[in-house]
């Protein structure tokens, strides 16, 4: 019987968060719109000042519009983690995460639901990007040349990454009392990850040019996102970055089960129920 229970209230869960996703046909666009400008203007701006000598997992040399994919599949993720923890946030001043976390539905059970909702969203996000990627390179627009291979083998990886950021979203919405303050928070957070890490630039190159910036992005798990979505999708697998991505997953998931928690956690200390 329980099982049934958890199957519905999955379904319930998966239901309304695709709802409001294609209800709000701004953020859909604006979730495609930003990559898309960073890979038109950045990457024609950064294409002839960037020689990228091969390193894994390319073979070869590489225009710099290639290198920025990967980074750019993980900031649609880094984002839509964000936007689903306002809304959760949303949710628990207006009620309605309040009465899933009164259920008798175990906690981690609801909030895991909620999580892969998230995920779920971020991939269709991520794969509309890919597919008008390709566009450009049946076009000629761009020279994006990704193996046909790798828009399955990079399933997984978008997987264990968008549970990663949107586990990370979790943790932080649990912490945050008002909703006002978020918008400053996330600021806070997406940016400093998403530039110090190797979205934008080689580990090697930033080496070169500042090892303390370069020791910076080895300890930001954003890195290790990006790595792992770069190998997947030229049908590679990266082990250490597969390892990171996966322990902070749990790590992060497990402090906001903690917190949401009214009985032990940050919601229990700001004095409000789950």
């Amino acid at each position: 019987m329980m099982n049934i229970h958890m199957g519905r209230a999955l379904y319930g869960i998966l239901y309304r968060e695709f709802l409001r996703f294609f209800q709000q046909r701004a953020r859909f666009l604006s979730a495609l719109v930003r990559p898309l400008i960073w890979l038109l203007v950045f990457s024609a701006g950064w294409r002839q000042t960037q020689g990228l000598a091969p390193y894994p997992p390319y073979a070869t040399y590489i225009p710099y519009e290639i290198y920025m994919i990967p980074g750019l599949c993980a900031m649609i993720q880094l984002f839509n983690g964000m936007q689903s923890s306002l809304s959760m946030i949303y949710d628990r001043e207006m009620g309605s995460m309040r009465v899933l976390l009164t259920t008798p539905l175990p906690r981690w059970f609801i909030l895991a639901s909620r999580l892969l909702a998230g995920v779920a969203v971020s991939l269709l996000q991520v794969y509309a990007f890919l597919g008008i990627a390709f566009l450009f390179t049946y076009f000629e627009v761009l020279d994006l040349d990704i193996p046909l291979i790798g828009y399955l083998t990079v399933l997984p990886a978008l997987i264990i990454s968008g549970f990663m950021l949107g586990a990370l979203g979790m943790a932080l919405s649990s912490t945050i009392k008002q909703l006002e303050n978020f918008a400053g928070v996330m600021n806070f957070v997406i940016f400093p990850m998403f530039f110090i890490s190797s979205a934008l630039f080689p580990l090697w190159r930033i080496k070169d040019l500042s090892y303390t910036f370069y020791q910076f992005c080895l300890y930001n798990p954003f890195t290790y996102a990006v790595e792992l979505i770069r190998f997947a999708l030229h049908g590679q697998f990266y082990l250490n970055g597969a390892i990171v991505v996966g322990l902070t997953a749990l790590i992060s998931l497990g402090l906001a089960i903690y917190a949401y928690d009214p009985a032990r956690g940050i919601q229990a200390k700001s004095g409000k129920p789950g």
